[in-house]
């Protein structure tokens, strides 16, 4: 697969491509250049995408892609590169050598962290990051994604839509009885939803999730699936999880890495199946 050059752009071009068409008179957020081109199907395209460390080889020629909308899932033994390759995409590591496009054309191995995640790729860690002295509403509201400068948000008030927002995620997290509840004081797997709604309100169209089903509950588990199924068409999803009644759940493409690069794919009983699979992972 050969991805597309990227064409380079006239001032002109560039200012109509940055005006904000909702009809506001008002200039959009600047653009980072090479805007994401889902047109083809594919939202993410890593290849040959090589990182060493002290000589380690985390990744070795990893090449992978993720269609649009796709849920896919990423499972493989200790130090196979799994986290390694997220922080690739995420702009915390840079790669040795390769290349990483999101949506064929935005080089994320020339873009910074905030960049990337303000491009839209959200991540999700496996313990939970929340606001816990505040309610479960207050911390979908402050990861809204809007304008953070101190002083709109010293006198910003939510509109109706924003409402309207918080109240559909609340809904797809199947936390909307909790609204006005600490934080703090939800189940682990109730702060695992809430830290995946908090993702949702910053519109990602791509979410890394790093084993998200960690310490959770039979039924909490059950319901995650339920959730990240649910997400698959509106968003992509890239979930990296060693419970394999989990990922069966999912019913998604299964990637296995193995010493940094991508040993089979397919859906789970294929890759279940595949006698090197078994030798270096699933047999131990």
């Amino acid at each position: 697969m050969k991805v597309a050059a990227k064409v380079p752009r006239n001032q002109d071009q560039a200012e109509r491509e940055n005006w904000d068409d909702s009809g506001s008179g008002r200039m959009a957020h600047p653009v980072i250049e090479g805007e994401p081109d889902l047109s083809h199907g594919v939202i993410l395209y890593l290849e040959d995408i090589t990182v060493s460390f002290d000589g380690f080889r985390a990744l070795n020629k990893l090449t992978l892609s993720i269609d649009v909308g796709e849920l896919r899932c990423v499972i493989g033994p200790n130090g196979a590169g799994k986290t390694t390759m997220m922080d690739v995409i995420t702009g915390k590591t840079r790669p040795d050598s390769g290349q990483a496009f999101f949506g064929q054309s935005m080089d994320l191995t020339k873009l910074a962290e905030a960049e990337i995640a303000h491009a839209g790729i959200g991540r999700k860690f496996q313990k939970p990051t929340i606001f816990e002295h505040h309610t479960v509403f207050e911390n979908l509201e402050l990861a809204m994604k809007t304008d953070k400068r101190v002083r709109r948000s010293l006198f910003a008030r939510l509109r109706s839509e924003d409402y309207d927002r918080i109240a559909q995620t609340l809904t797809t997290i199947r936390l909307e009885n909790e609204a006005d509840r600490e934080a703090g004081l939800l189940s682990h797997g109730q702060k695992q939803w809430l830290e995946i709604g908090m993702l949702l309100m910053q519109e990602p169209r791509l979410l890394l999730l790093d084993e998200p089903v960690a310490g959770m509950t039979d039924d909490e588990t059950e319901r995650t699936a339920e959730l990240f199924v649910s997400l698959a068409g509106q968003h992509s999803l890239m979930v990296v999880e060693h419970d394999m009644a989990f990922v069966e759940a999912l019913g998604s493409k299964v990637t296995v890495l193995h010493e940094g690069s991508v040993l089979a794919e397919g859906d789970l009983a294929t890759v279940q199946a595949d006698q090197r699979v078994i030798e270096v992972y699933l047999g131990r």
